[in-house]
């Protein structure tokens, strides 16, 4: 059994580009506190083999989520949930002018920044 605290400072960056805090991880997943700063817009991934879970904390974003089948991009503000299954294409912007903040969870466990292969998105990155 484990228990954390939300480190004061990021320990990495993810490979979209948001600061992530790292959190618990286990054998079947990981989880990790992200921050995506003002009107920042992350890079456009794929990931191989690990799918994620998202739960917004405070901020407003938006992320554009591409299965092969069904394009779409969805509000990320408090309160909301998302799944980004295993081969779906996203990219997310935070487009207020305070932090986005969210808990992601990955299933199986994060594998390393190989996992994620960058894309063409929706949006041009601004890191």
């Amino acid at each position: 059994m484990k228990t954390t605290m939300l480190p004061e400072a990021p320990d990495a960056k993810s490979p979209a580009g948001a600061d992530i805090r790292f959190l618990m991880d286990g054998p079947t997943g990981n989880m990790i506190h992200s921050t995506v700063p003002s009107q920042q817009i992350n890079k456009a991934v794929v990931h191989a083999t690990v799918s994620e879970f998202w739960y917004v904390l405070a901020g407003h974003g938006e992320i554009w989520r591409d299965n092969g089948v069904t394009s779409s991009i969805a509000d990320l503000v408090p309160g909301v949930a998302i799944d980004i299954p295993v081969g779906t294409k996203f990219q997310y912007r935070n487009v207020a002018d305070e932090d986005l903040k969210f808990i992601c969870i990955t299933m199986p466990p994060w594998t390393g920044d190989s996992e994620a292969t960058y894309i063409e998105g929706v949006w041009q990155p601004t890191v």
